[in-house]
């Protein structure tokens, strides 16, 4: 199984880049993780619709097909961590793979998030997108540390 984190936004700060290689490189090899930039729309006097539109359609051309889409909005359901483990749990049961969806400054298109098998939320707060890809990738990885017995995860 792979995970996938499909983020609108590109050129993000080092330590983004270093915070998100960092639980990517400790992941097993079994469960993966990936990150697919998705350049953002220019603005350039377009309405914010459009825009997302166009993001959508990025979206939608960098995932695989026929893989589990997973919207990440603060309005999402909020998971614990081991409820998180029990998810991760039968998504490998079931195979395939799983791309979480990061939406850029203006959030995502609806038609990206109706069509989203779930709808998860990091934090009821609205975080920096880059800061989000950081906080998925490590309970993406404590989750599977929990899986398999990892003392990374202490309750």
């Amino acid at each position: 199984m792979k995970f996938l984190v499909c983020a609108v936004g590109h050129k993000m700060p080092q330590w983004i880049a270093a915070g998100f290689e960092e639980y990517r490189r400790r992941m097993p090899h079994e469960a993966g993780i990936e990150l697919l930039e998705i350049k953002p729309e220019k603005r350039s006097g377009k309405k914010t619709e459009q825009l997302l539109a166009a993001e959508a359609a990025r979206i939608l051309a960098a995932l695989p097909p026929r893989c589990r889409m997973v919207v990440m909005d603060e309005r999402g359901k909020q998971l614990t961590t081991t409820k998180l483990a029990d998810s991760v749990t039968e998504w490998m049961r079931n195979g395939g793979d799983t791309a979480f969806i990061v939406g850029g400054a203006d959030g995502l298109d609806a038609g990206i998030r109706n069509s989203a098998d779930e709808v998860l939320a990091l934090s009821a707060l609205t975080l920096p997108h880059g800061l989000a890809r950081i906080l998925l990738a490590e309970q993406l990885y404590r989750a599977v540390s929990l899986i398999k017995g990892h003392p990374y995860h202490r309750a």
